[in-house]
């Protein structure tokens, strides 16, 4: 019956592959249904049409200030001294509101380390009993103008970059990179640990104080995330290229200095000895970037996306402070020796914000050699930014991707056209052990919930839409 026809088959494999064993002419041709057939979000999309103009107007200043942020490093400083609302028994974490009770492994165990790096426990069972008695608060680093990498905990004493967007005159806090594997933010609390974090107290963290003080203007970190784009990094999970040009900034300010050259050296070979080490900095500059657009009215743009490890939440420009959340999935990528997925935490940090502001996964055709890091072929990095292309608002004008004849990176998660292409963006991440006190074990590749983005398109209509 097929003999002399030409078939199209939409969307389901199984009809394909019937018909092709039954010796069809027949094509297949990729067909997603209008937010994935779901009748009340296609409804809410439909309903939206009535404001597209006042939306598109809204989307359109945010990415206008996306794009005209200018964050610069002015200073690194301690926590309780800059992070607003910041005290002593305080401790904020990474992605939305989580109670103790719902706290993951790897982030209790960079807590328990916490709490004895501040001197307020002897050791870490004696930090386990503050925590259970309720004499520690938590709060999430965004409530604070702040973002942390995966557990994302920043106590009062641990110092922070400073990053000003000169522009919008905001500004945003991040924690100094430790390195990577064994180290707080992935979880782990040992004693070594520790002595590690107060040697960057004592030592790293105000020498590069001093050093940014030679600097007249501050360092611009746009410009260095630009540049190091066009170098092959992405600026979340591969900062090679960026971690080199902040050193060449750094130097010269160092040797201004009276800082012992045997002091620089070893804070330099630090440095140098991590290529994650930009990733704070550039997270800092992303939060100060991405909060310019936090509660512009009739934005449906994302303002925040993060993770606690237990859930993603995200944040909605036009909706204010309320987050929607999901679980966090675990990611697909490569592990070290000796671990493997069943040994994985959920998703975990902060880092989103790189996505959120346009870089990150966004900007993976930047970065094909990244697939060595995190899964996946030179291929795939091409892939997933073009996907990306489809579900934002906007391109940047300042990152742009030489693999695609210079475009400006997708930038603007327009939570619409996620929901109506049943498409969620795509993160790139490092990979924490489940249990406290263990640290990375990998880093791998994984799409956010799609459940968020309804809840969150289906407030949004309700704050929006008028009354039938």
């Amino acid at each position: 019956m097929f003999k002399n026809d030409k078939l199209i088959n939409l969307g389901v494999a199984r009809f394909y592959d019937a018909l092709k064993k039954q010796g069809a002419d027949v094509e297949n041709a990729k067909f997603t249904p209008f937010a994935g057939g779901d009748t009340e979000m296609a409804a809410l999309l439909d309903s939206l049409e009535q404001i597209k103009d006042e939306i598109d107007a809204a989307n359109a200043e945010a990415i206008r200030r996306i794009n005209e942020s200018t964050p610069v490093l002015i200073a690194v400083a301690r926590a309780k001294d800059v992070i607003p609302g910041m005290k002593k028994n305080l401790l904020l974490h990474a992605g939305p509101p989580v109670t103790k009770e719902k706290m993951c492994g790897p982030v209790m165990g960079a807590v328990l380390g916490a709490i004895v790096y501040e001197g307020l426990a002897q050791d870490l069972k004696e930090a386990k009993v503050l925590v259970d008695r309720g004499e520690i608060e938590f709060s999430p680093c965004h409530h604070h103008s702040s973002v942390g990498p995966m557990a994302g905990v920043v106590s009062a004493s641990m110092w922070v970059y400073v990053v000003e967007n000169k522009k919008f005159g905001n500004k945003a806090y991040c924690t100094l990179n430790e390195g990577l594997g064994k180290v707080l933010r992935f979880g782990a609390n040992s004693s070594d640990v520790l002595k590690h974090l107060k040697w960057m107290e004592e030592v790293l963290a105000p020498s590069m104080n001093e050093a940014l003080k030679e600097s007249k203007n501050g360092i611009d970190i746009k410009a260095i995330t630009s540049q190091a784009l066009m170098m092959g990094d992405e600026c979340h999970n591969r900062n090679v290229a960026a971690t080199d040009i902040l050193i060449k900034e750094l130097l010269p300010l160092f040797l201004k200095t009276g800082i012992a050259k045997n002091v620089i050296k070893e804070i330099i070979d630090f440095i140098a000895s991590n290529p994650h080490s930009y990733l704070n900095v550039s997270m800092a500059a992303c939060k100060a970037t991405a909060d310019t657009i936090a509660g512009l009215d009739k934005s449906t743009l994302v303002s925040a996306m993060a993770r606690n490890g237990t859930e993603l939440g995200i944040r909605v420009a036009g909706v204010g402070d309320e987050w929607f959340t999901a679980p966090a999935g675990i990611p697909k990528g490569l592990y070290f020796a000796g671990y493997d997925e069943s040994d994985s935490n959920p998703d975990l940090g902060d880092s989103t914000i790189s996505e959120t502001a346009g870089i990150g996964a966004n900007a993976m055709a930047s970065a094909p050699a990244i697939v060595k890091f995190v899964g996946g072929t030179p291929d795939d990095a091409m892939k997933f930014t073009k996907q990306t292309y489809d579900i934002c608002a906007g391109e940047s004008s300042n990152f742009q991707i030489p693999y695609l004849n210079f475009r400006g990176a997708p930038v603007g998660f327009d939570i619409r056209k996620i929901v109506a292409k049943q498409q969620p963006p795509f993160i790139n991440t490092g990979i924490a052990h489940k249990d406290a006190g263990i640290g990375q074990i990998g880093a791998g590749l994984l799409y956010a919930p799609m459940e968020c983005f309804k809840a969150a398109l289906k407030r949004f209509a309700d704050k929006n839409l008028s009354p039938k």
